[in-house]
């Protein structure tokens, strides 16, 4: 007997990085645009801790003159207002993400730069739907540091390799969502993560098929470059 799943909720990896620059505000609203569920966004703090949303530590973007090579943390935000995304787009401020996203998706903030858990809560909680936000992280103590600063807010796992014990991993930062690469999950993984009450949260997925064949295992969102390739590919 085949079980039916619910479908999983697609997420903008970076927003819409096939149709505008990766990270920036026109990808977060063009996922919206095309019904992602949810977006999900790379983390840094500036010098002067303002809290931006990048991929890179530093600048995959064009610099100005005397600035280029220089990691974020080392930037004010005013010099890093210089910085062009492929000529397109500013490097935005998680606040200003959330301002625009509000309430209309699920926003999954990735802490990439050290130490910036207490400046990314605080801008967490002070946005205009704290609730439908949460943090992830390849490492897993920042997430539990984020975790402690504001009881209630949600936090994941991120990995690349495989975990003996994923639930126990999850339980040991008080996480409820676990992030393996696509290529980790079998039925098992899911099974674990279900049976500790937890979500798994798959990417970065792009290609249709395995999007249907993870979604048949019962895995509950998608992260994906490919928001409409993978729609279709569900609805299909």
């Amino acid at each position: 007997m085949t079980t039916e799943h619910p479908r999983p909720r697609l997420i903008g990896h970076r927003g819409a990085p096939t149709e505008c620059p990766e990270n920036t505000l026109p990808s977060f609203l063009r996922a919206l645009e095309l019904g992602a569920d949810g977006i999900e966004l790379d983390a840094h703090c500036t010098r002067d801790r303002v809290v931006v949303i990048h991929h890179d530590e530093i600048p995959r973007a064009k610099a100005p003159r005397g600035l280029e090579r220089k990691p974020i943390a080392e930037l004010t935000f005013d010099e890093l207002q210089g910085f062009s995304v492929e000529g397109r787009a500013l490097i935005p401020t998680l606040a200003e993400v959330l301002a625009a996203v509000k309430d209309r998706a699920d926003v999954y903030v990735e802490l990439k730069g050290r130490g910036i858990e207490a400046a990314v809560v605080a801008v967490i909680r002070s946005s205009p739907a704290p609730h439908r936000c949460s943090v992830h992280s390849f490492e897993h103590e920042a997430v539990r540091r984020a975790l402690a600063l504001m009881p209630g807010l949600a936090g994941g796992i991120l990995f690349d390799h495989a975990l003996p014990d994923p639930a126990s991993a999850l339980r040991a930062v008080g996480a409820t969502a676990a992030w393996p690469r696509e290529d980790l999950i079998d039925a098992a993984l899911v099974d674990a993560v279900h049976g500790a009450g937890g979500r798994v949260i798959a990417w970065t997925v792009n290609d249709p098929k395995r999007a249907s064949l993870l979604a048949a295992l019962g895995v509950d969102g998608l992260c994906t470059d490919r928001l409409p390739v993978v729609s279709k590919a569900l609805a299909s």
